[in-house]
């Protein structure tokens, strides 16, 4: 594990923990199936109404106020096109990218622990 998770004695809310600030910017239950959604699509790329179809259940102010986080997080990347109506289109940046393997381990632990269950 991370130096700032191995610490017995270490208070994780005092220090700077690598983990505490993924679950901060990722950890709201729409995030993660967003960047799911955006990593499979055929073309890395989905429009807004693409994605509110795929991401059942959630809610269009739900979907715009995560997008509008993840993107300022720099998870992933907005591109407005000036048509009538606008067209705009998501994709992943470098950093989202960089964050599929391990959400590929995190599917294939949970996968394990479900069998448990």
């Amino acid at each position: 594990m991370g130096k700032n998770f191995s610490s017995a004695n270490k208070n994780l809310y005092d220090d700077k923990c690598p983990i505490l600030f993924a679950m901060e910017m990722l950890g709201s239950k729409w995030k993660l199936p967003i960047i799911w959604y955006l990593a499979t699509a055929e073309e890395k790329t989905l429009r807004y109404n693409e994605l509110r179809r795929r991401v059942k259940g959630i809610t269009t102010t739900m979907l715009s106020k995560c997008l509008r986080e993840l993107e300022q997080d720099k998870i992933i990347s907005r591109r407005q096109f000036n048509t009538i109506p606008p067209t705009v289109e998501y994709t992943l940046t470098a950093a989202g990218i960089s964050l599929i393997p391990a959400l590929d381990s995190l599917n294939s632990w949970a996968e394990v622990q479900m069998t448990k269950n």
